[in-house]
Parts: C-alpha cells; sequence; structure tokens
C-alpha cells in the first residue's frame, strides 16, 4: 500500500519449484523479485496483502504447508531455517550487530543442527569456509565487515540448515567475478543435492551459469518462464523485454533498454512494457495472458538467439 491506495507489487506470478532445480527469477530493481520472497516467508509489512498459494511440498515427516497462510509462529518455529533458508538482498539487517560472526554462526549450528560445543569451533569453521568467508574475519562484528563479507557471512548462515527450499536474494551483490562464481557454484551443488534453489538475481552472467530455468519478472508480473538453455543459448526468449535484457549484456548487443521501468503504482494500461517496446501496436493496450511461457501479444518467434 501507498498513502490510502494500494500497489501491486506482485501480480499472477505462476511457477512450481521442483527439488533438484535451480530456477533464476531475473529482471531490473524494483520489478517485485524480492517482494516475492519476503511474501514466501511471511517478512512483508504489516499493511501489505497477500493472495493466493505458495505450498511447500513436505518430505519425510514434514507435511505441506501454504507459505501465504501460515500464522507467525509456524513460520517462525518450522519454517524459517528448517524447511526454508534465505540468502537476503541485505544482510547487514539479518546479522545481529552487537555479535561477532562467529558467535552467530556457532548459535545456528546449535539450533539447527543441535553441534556439540566441543565440535563449534570446527563446525563454525567448516560452514564459514563453504561460503568463501575468510577465518581470519569470523571473530569481528558485523560493522567491521565489507559488504562483499557481509553476503558471504549470510549465506553462511543460510547454508547451514540445508533446508529443502532455499531462497538466495541477489546472493552476489558486492562480490567480485571469482567470488560470484564460487557462490554461485556452491549455490548449484544445493540444488545437485537434492534442495530446490530459487535464485533471485539481477546478475544473468551468474544465472547462466547454474540455472535449469528462468523466470523473468517485469513490472511485478512474470512475463516469460523458459528452459535455461534455450534462454541463453538455444531459440532464445521470445518476449522482447526478456530478450532486451540479454542484448544489454556487454557480452551481447551491449544495448540499453529504452525508456524506464514503470511505477508499480502507475501502471500503463494493457502491457506494461509496451511504451519501451519496438513491437508495441494498438493490441498491447490490453493485458496479455500468460500461458505458462509467455506473456506478451507480439513474441518473438523462436530461432533467433
Amino acid at each position: 500500500m501507498r498513502g490510502a491506495g494500494h500497489v501491486a507489487a506482485v501480480t499472477d506470478a505462476s511457477f512450481d519449484l521442483a527439488a533438484g532445480e535451480c530456477l533464476a527469477l531475473v529482471g531490473e530493481s524494483g520489478c517485485g523479485k524480492s517482494v516475492l520472497a519476503s511474501a514466501l516467508l511471511g517478512l512483508l509489512p504489516g499493511n501489505a496483502e497477500t493472495a493466493g498459494s505458495a505450498v511447500l511440498h513436505g518430505t519425510g515427516a514434514d507435511e505441506d504447508i501454504d507459505l501465504l497462510t501460515a500464522d507467525e509462529r509456524t513460520l517462525a518455529r518450522t519454517v524459517r531455517g528448517r524447511r526454508v533458508a534465505l540468502v537476503p538482498q541485505s544482510p547487514a539487517a539479518h546479522l545481529t550487530p552487537v555479535r561477532t560472526i562467529r558467535a552467530q554462526l556457532a548459535e545456528t549450528l546449535r539450533e539447527l543442527r543441535g553441534t556439540p560445543r566441543g565440535e563449534l569451533r570446527a563446525a563454525t569453521e567448516a560452514a564459514a569456509e563453504r561460503a568463501a568467508f575468510p577465518l581470519g574475519h569470523l571473530d569481528r562484528h558485523p560493522h567491521q565487515l565489507s559488504g562483499g563479507l557481509a553476503q558471504r557471512a549470510a549465506t553462511a548462515m543460510a547454508l547451514i540448515g540445508d533446508a529443502p527450499l532455499l531462497l538466495a536474494d541477489e546472493p552476489t551483490t558486492g562480490l567480485d567475478r571469482d567470488l560470484v562464481e564460487r557462490t554461485a557454484d556452491e549455490l548449484r551443488r544445493c540444488a545437485d543435492d537434492g534442495r530446490a534453489l530459487l535464485m533471485i538475481t539481477h546478475d544473468l552472467v551468474a544465472a547462466e551459469r547454474i540455472a535449469d530455468r528462468v523466470a523473468v519478472m517485469y513490472a511485478g508480473r512474470v512475463v516469460e518462464l523458459a528452459d535455461a538453455a534455450s534462454y541463453f543459448g538455444g531459440t532464445g526468449p521470445r518476449h522482447p523485454y526478456a530478450r532486451s535484457l540479454l542484448d544489454a549484456l556487454p557480452e551481447r548487443a551491449f544495448t540499453p533498454i529504452p525508456g524506464m521501468p514503470p511505477e508499480l503504482g502507475d501502471l500503463p494500461a494493457g502491457c506494461a512494457f509496451a511504451p519501451r517496446c519496438e513491437r508495441a501496436t494498438g493490441r498491447c493496450g490490453t493485458p496479455p495472458p500468460f500461458d505458462g511461457r509467455i506473456a506478451c501479444h507480439h513474441p518473438e518467434e523462436p530461432g533467433r538467439a
């Protein structure tokens, strides 16, 4: 909500995610990607409203749970960290400022794994190394860390519980390319070990490296859902916005997308991308339906990657 009105931050987002799969949710900043992650974990502001369902299927003794309707007690005690882990976009907000990184990792190990006190030091250092966090910084407080180090500390804590679903919200922010690749590869290993990974990112190079499928979001809506191999190198994306994202990469056409994304509280009628799209016609004045793959009145023909 904004003022006395409503802002639809995410609308009609529909996809599934299987164990052992990585789905990359990509799009420009402000398109609603992080709001979707917050909704799944019950971390939206108190005045936010959700509708629909987001079912997390149980494994073993765990029951199915609808993340959008679960109460705070259930989310806090059985979901966050245990069944769904989060690599946050803003790690400083998720790290306790008055405790060292070592103490926070150790507490997470005791809580989620029941690690005995005598094994905590070795387990803490192993957790740090898993996320490429330097052992020499473990006894520092969050305010003594760079943004990249804070990101790695938050990643280390998210990976500890081996939750069946991992939400990684811009997990490579603030990292140099070598660490981007190392972090992406570690996340990919989580999927290869049987966990479901939703990677929210604007880093298409990292997404190409590890994703099985790609969901492209624009102005709060998923406009294309495609296999990663097809999206990045096969037939190519078919939605004009999805194709423009790739064309803006330096290693591709390096062509910026004209114009600016619309404000979510002031979306144009019909297709939200139409004011920036060279393929737009009068037909784009009506909203294009999403058929499970694409939402566009004038999609690109396949095979023009």
